[in-house]
């Protein structure tokens, strides 16, 4: 794909259609790694989302069991 580059004040950008925004569901920031001769934007991942919702989850499947136990032999109540 070729997209031109235009002035944006001092600087240079690019623009990103709306149809490449919301098919990678870029929002305000991306993630830049320049690379052997060409760069590489990528969408900026949160990567806690949804943590909340899976975390009920668990607590309600009866099938979960905690790894850690909550309360260690030497420690007093």
């Amino acid at each position: 794909m070729e997209v031109n580059v235009i002035k944006i004040g001092n600087s240079k950008g690019i623009r990103l259609s709306k149809t490449i925004l919301e098919e990678y569901e870029i929002d305000q920031t991306v993630e830049l790694e320049l690379k052997d001769g060409h760069i590489e934007i990528r969408p900026k991942r949160k990567p806690r989302l949804n943590w909340e919702a899976s975390f009920k989850k668990m607590v309600n499947d009866e099938n979960e069991e905690l790894l850690i136990p909550d309360i260690f032999e030497d420690e007093e109540l």
